[in-house]
């Protein structure tokens, strides 16, 4: 369908506006009608927005934040054709722009509506009814969800790339032995991960490095899952699982000689942190390693108090800096021995869950 320029004047004056300072790869927004805007005219263009309404429109103009954006984009009204990952410099430029008096307190009002709404249901944040909550919301999904993305291992945190073409299985299968190796995992020694997911490091610790490996979870169907792995592989005798919180573990009589927490650090909130490191360190035989691994944010990244993944996909989740990681377990007594960042192997991670996603 193709449309007068002229109609749409009004349009290209606002996009044009609207982008004035925008230095990201060159896109187009495609209206519902086809008529096009470029915002570099006769560049290539690495995606293009596809707006389906009027009012899809004027959010994206007026209303900008990375709730609107991320509602539009779930029901439908905006689309991305193209690289999506690229699309996320045309989201950040919108949500970082200057706002209004009126929009910034209607932010306001919504974010106090939201946790409002959580205090009321669940109690203080990061209290153990509200992280129960917070946890069976994203993760007490039927595994069969989880599957066509995560690939055979289920393993939900950033793989492990030699190489650039390696398969996600390969890299995370590789992921996990890297783990196993840092913390030196001996045969019959007392193994602990915190927050297991659906139990594939529990697997490798025990099967390939016959440890004796205990996972906890807070997911009812994670621990359930992981349950049934075990019986399957005929590793009942050296793996266990328990559904509980990692505040809960003085029940655990013997310390253990190693322990790992994969991607479930982020759950734990800064106002906690103290309290997760003596916990790990209680838990551990003296001189033995923790490996703790997690996403970190970085200290010039502004902290987003009403964003999208908090309302739709991981409520209450916070990422604290590395610095704050650190001091919170040197004052817990723990020693810091190594630190690698794995930041361009998560970027290859999520680029195959995307592929697996479509």
């Amino acid at each position: 369908m193709t449309v007068s320029d002229n109609h749409h004047s009004g349009h290209r004056r606002l996009l044009a506006d609207l982008f004035r300072d925008y230095d990201g790869p060159p896109f187009a927004i495609r209206l519902w009608n086809g008529w096009q805007w470029a915002s570099l005219p006769g560049q290539r263009t690495v995606f293009t927005i596809v707006v389906e309404s009027p009012d899809a429109l004027r959010a994206l103009m007026a209303e900008p934040n990375e709730i609107v954006l991320g509602e539009a984009f779930i029901h439908r009204k905006i689309d991305v054709e193209g690289d999506i990952f690229s699309v996320f410099s045309v989201a950040e430029y919108l949500v970082n722009r200057p706002k209004g008096l009126l929009q910034r307190a209607a932010e306001l009002i919504l974010r106090s509506a939201m946790n409002s709404k959580r205090w009321l249901s669940f109690g203080f944040q990061h209290s153990q009814a509200r992280d129960r909550a917070s946890i069976a919301y994203h993760y007490d999904q039927p595994v069969d969800f989880f599957r066509p993305w995560l690939g055979s291992t289920l393993a939900y945190s950033c793989a492990y790339f030699r190489s650039a073409q390696d398969s996600l299985d390969l890299a995370q299968w590789q992921k996990l032995e890297l783990i196993c190796q840092k913390l030196r995992l001996q045969p019959r020694e007392r193994f602990l991960d915190v927050g297991c997911g659906w139990g594939s490091l529990v697997l490798r610790a025990g099967g390939k490095h016959h440890t004796h490996a205990m996972g906890i979870a807070l997911s009812r169907i994670q621990a359930e899952v992981t349950q049934e792995r075990i019986k399957n592989a005929e590793l009942c005798e050296r793996c266990s699982v328990e559904l509980r919180d990692y505040r809960n573990c003085n029940h655990l009589a013997e310390s253990f000689d190693k322990i790992a927490s994969i991607g479930m650090f982020e759950h734990v909130g800064q106002k906690n942190l103290s309290e997760y490191f003596r916990t790990m360190r209680g838990l551990l035989r003296p001189g033995e390693t923790f490996l703790n691994h997690g996403i970190a944010r970085s200290p010039l990244s502004p902290v987003r108090k009403n964003s999208f993944i908090d309302r739709y996909v991981f409520p209450d989740g916070h990422l604290v800096t590395l610095s704050q990681a650190v001091t919170a377990a040197e004052n817990a007594g723990l020693e810091l021995r190594d630190v690698e960042n794995l930041r361009d192997h998560y970027e290859l991670t999520l680029r195959r869950w995307v592929e697996g996603l479509r």
